[in-house]
């Protein structure tokens, strides 16, 4: 597996870089050697947040993040996550890729922050959506593997913009928004 390495506010080690790429290399069984996983290393405060993201081809996203005081202790949980969703959706994600039906989900994110004003109350970040045509059910997956509340996509059959979202009693939700005639 191939790692780009992103930090901000943090001195990358080579300590780090071997931790993190002993414990990638366990991913190794599920992916070729040409996927790229990316990983971001941030300071908060008195911790440590650890991003991992591996994009497979089709676009299925695969994405953790995890605070601790210890860089190691973060990139365990966040490596633990990552394993989850892979094994999890291992079964679907195969069947997928077999039949040449890939979820097709791209995103662009552009975060625009604004430092001075307050956060509270106010936007603070913006993100554009590239949506592409998928079923209920690969906004589903999608949503899953992302580990998200909410998902927003384009409906294959109707062409609509819908929401699909995780409700409170553990069940999910679409919102079909209508415009007013």
């Amino acid at each position: 597996m191939k790692i780009n390495y992103a930090t901000k506010d943090i001195k990358l080690t080579d300590d780090i870089k071997d931790y993190t790429e002993k414990k990638l290399a366990k991913l190794d069984k599920y992916f070729n050697k040409e996927q790229e996983a990316r990983v971001v290393f941030k300071a908060e405060a008195n911790k440590v947040r650890t991003e991992v993201t591996i994009i497979l081809d089709g676009g299925t996203v695969l994405r953790a993040e995890e605070s601790d005081q210890d860089m190691k202790a973060s990139m365990d949980r966040v490596l633990d996550s990552i394993s989850r969703q892979t094994r999890k959706h291992k079964t679907r994600l195969k069947k997928r890729y077999q039949d040449k039906e890939t979820i097709r989900f791209e995103l662009v994110e552009n975060e625009t922050p604004d430092e001075s004003e307050e956060n509270q109350g106010k936007i603070v970040r913006e993100k554009e959506l590239v949506l592409k045509p998928m079923t209920s059910e690969e906004a589903l997956l999608q949503m899953e593997l992302l580990n998200h509340n909410f998902f927003i996509y384009e409906d294959q059959e109707t062409s609509r913009v819908q929401l699909l979202y995780k409700r409170n009693d553990g069940n999910y939700g679409l919102l079909i928004p209508k415009i007013n005639d």
